[in-house]
């Protein structure tokens, strides 16, 4: 028990409160993001993989927001907020089929691209981008920063799948602990960190934006203005 909580208080720490270094980190992203973009307040904004709950702490408002999200887009009374339900690889044809907008002034999407299963889904999920707007901010975590993420372990992202997977049940810094083996070893699959060559291939005509800690890359943003 005393290790389960020194571990969530290491997590908030660095984390998950909102003094933690990673709450520092998302506020320096949000000012980046509004100086690239400081015509947002008029914009129609459509964010892949986001939530709801993320748009109304955030300190930008948008002119409207569309958040396309697989699982839990989230809800809102918000008349600028309009969440749906289902898959950014396939966004227009999910966007047509529930009578929202398919053309949108700016697509945004923060930790998506590492998460939908391989380069076909990704090269699919980049179309989708391109396609749905001449403005983009695409942000995905670092494959060669030494700390994974999502697991706050080091080197997790290097090792072999098998390994990953027994690392990732018993890790006391993730955000929540598998229930079985097969959780663990299927959130594994489902993270797939890629690095500035892919997003180049990704984004090729993008500005490619360095977020940095300790002099490391720590994420990368792919920009189109």
């Amino acid at each position: 028990m005393a290790t389960t909580t020194g571990a969530s208080r290491l997590r908030e720490l660095m984390v998950d409160s909102p003094t933690s270094v990673g709450a520092r980190r998302r506020a320096q992203r949000w000012e980046l993001f509004q100086q690239l973009f400081p015509s947002l307040d008029q914009m129609r904004v459509l964010d892949l993989g986001g939530t709801t709950e993320a748009w109304h702490r955030a300190p930008v408002r948008p002119a409207e927001v569309v958040v396309l999200n697989l699982r839990e887009p989230g809800e809102t009374s918000e008349p600028w907020l309009h969440p749906v339900l289902g898959d950014a690889c396939t966004a227009r044809e999910v966007l047509a089929a529930a009578g929202a907008p398919t053309a949108y002034d700016l697509v945004f999407s923060n930790s998506l691209i590492e998460h939908v299963g391989g380069h076909a889904q990704r090269a699919a999920l980049a179309a989708e981008v391109h396609a749905l707007a001449p403005r983009h901010w695409v942000q995905t975590p670092n494959r060669y920063f030494p700390v994974e993420p999502h697991w706050l372990c080091p080197g997790l992202q290097f090792l072999p799948l098998g390994a990953r997977a027994r690392v990732a049940a018993v890790w006391p810094l993730a955000h929540s602990r598998p229930d079985t083996r097969a959780d663990a070893f299927a959130e594994v699959q489902w993270t797939e960190l890629i690095g500035r060559a892919e997003m180049r291939a990704y984004f090729p005509r993008s500005e490619l934006h360095h977020e940095r800690m300790a002099g490391l890359t720590k994420s990368l943003i792919a920009v189109a203005r």
